[in-house]
């Protein structure tokens, strides 16, 4: 991609609380670390709006922050048609948000749409959502994240 135009990399997952929202805030972390931030536009939403306005879940936060990621200033909010327009890269945590995307998103546009984990070197293909579970699944999402945003930004980087 071109050096001289910043990157759109917009996250997504059904209520944009816990896993979009921790995505954006660990990519936004290893953009900054990378001293590729300034390059880069970074956003998430929901493909639902059960929880527009609302900060990341406190599980979400309380993790990231864990890790030295902060989340701060981050609200939901549901995805839009112009997002198919303004952004690069739409990348789903799992395949039913994939799916509706896909089915959102004018022809033209569907081709920049993916799975977040198809940027790692997991065998795993979905980050689960942690919303009805414990501590322990907000930590699964951040290793699954971790590992996707590293493999994002070599790709958009270093091809």
């Amino acid at each position: 991609m071109s050096s001289d135009k910043r990157i759109s990399v917009l996250f997504i997952c059904m209520g944009n609380i816990c896993r979009s929202p921790t995505a954006e805030g660990v990519f936004r972390h290893h953009a900054e670390q990378a001293g590729l931030v300034d390059r880069l536009a970074i956003d998430s939403a929901g493909t639902h709006a059960y929880h527009t306005g609302e900060p990341p879940d406190r599980r979400a936060r309380a993790a990231a922050e864990r890790r030295g990621i902060s989340l701060d200033g981050i609200r939901a909010r549901r995805v839009s048609a112009e997002d198919f327009e303004r952004f690069d890269i739409i990348v789903a945590m799992d395949a039913d948000n994939l799916e509706r995307l896909r089915s959102e998103a004018p022809e033209e546009h569907r081709a920049k749409i993916r799975l977040f984990l198809e940027y790692s070197g997991s065998s795993v293909q979905e980050v689960p959502d942690p919303y009805y579970g414990g501590s322990a699944g907000f930590e699964r999402v951040l290793d699954l994240v971790e590992e996707a945003s590293r493999g994002l930004l070599e790709t958009l980087f270093n091809e």
